[in-house]
């Protein structure tokens, strides 16, 4: 395990960036959840220990090699911290959704749209993740596949589906004759939750004016979600996925007719639990007759 960046005190002088590093090591290590009131310092216990003697073996009974100590490997290169907002986050849930959607409504194009999620200081994802992940977007783009959260490599590198995820997903688009330079993909919450946990709803309502902005702007002939969050909050579906994935829906956007929509896992879960890549398939041959129909594909 890698030595923390600081492991200064606010007393020693130590500055905001350099206590977000620690923190931020702390997560990536996994330890992100207090378990008593008053820390405790393992490292002093165990130079404590080692210091005392050790009990006298009893005669008879063989006295076998401690084992040697494992050095502990280099610490990586240190992560690019995205900087702090400039001011507190601060808004109440209401406020922020109220904040959110005119923002929203403002953007007239996606390069506003992203520079107002860029300013939007009403969701506290923001204050953990690396980077702004929302969406990548192919000019022209008919097709858009939904998201639900950035996963761990789309938060360190700011690209949507990135990493193994994201080469199953570029194998599944394949075989429906699609590549990425076709269609568009937009995240549902565009920051990811710290140590992956679930997203709050006031966290999803606070990010869902700039997705619903977003098809609005795009004008898209066809949406695919993938995962259960935005199938539950963009097309308002109330089984769970297993019930409802392959099954096409209804999208109402704002200033435009209904188009249909179609539910299916995320890459991310089908690396999980590969039996499921059986329904994947399924629901893309459905995708496929939708494409021809429309003549996307």
């Amino acid at each position: 395990m890698s030595d923390p960046p600081n492991t200064a005190s606010p007393q020693d002088g130590a500055s905001q960036a350099e206590l977000i590093a620690m923190l931020r090591w702390h997560v990536d290590m996994g330890v992100d959840l207090a378990v008593s009131d008053e820390p405790r310092n393992y490292f002093a216990e165990s130079a404590a220990k080692a210091a005392q003697k050790p009990a006298e073996t009893p005669r008879g009974e063989p006295e076998f090699p401690r084992p040697a100590r494992i050095a502990p490997r280099l610490a990586p290169e240190p992560v690019q911290l995205r900087a702090p907002p400039a001011g507190p986050l601060t808004l109440a849930p209401d406020e922020a959704v109220a904040q959110a959607r005119a923002l929203a409504e403002g953007a007239q194009t996606l390069e506003e749209m992203t520079a107002a999620l860029a300013g939007f200081e009403g969701c506290v994802l923001k204050r953990s993740a690396s980077h702004l992940v929302f969406a990548e977007t192919a000019p022209g783009a008919r097709i858009i596949f939904v998201g639900d959260v950035p996963g761990e490599q789309d938060d360190r590198e700011g690209r949507v589906l990135f990493g193994s995820p994201g080469l199953l997903f570029d194998a599944m688009l394949k075989s429906v004759g699609l590549q990425r330079e076709h269609i568009g993909i937009v995240h549902t919450v565009p920051w990811r939750p710290p140590g992956n946990r679930d997203v709050h709803a006031h966290e999803i309502a606070a990010c869902l004016p700039f997705l619903q902005r977003y098809l609005a702007l795009v004008a898209p002939a066809l949406v695919v979600t993938l995962g259960g969050l935005p199938a539950q909050h963009l097309l308002g579906a109330k089984e769970p996925l297993m019930r409802i994935r392959g099954k096409w829906f209804e999208l109402a956007l704002p200033g435009s007719q209904t188009i249909p929509a179609l539910a299916m896992l995320h890459p991310d879960y089908l690396l999980k639990a590969p039996a499921a890549k059986r329904h994947a398939w399924s629901d893309l041959r459905a995708l496929r007759r939708m494409l021809s129909e429309k003549g996307l594909a």
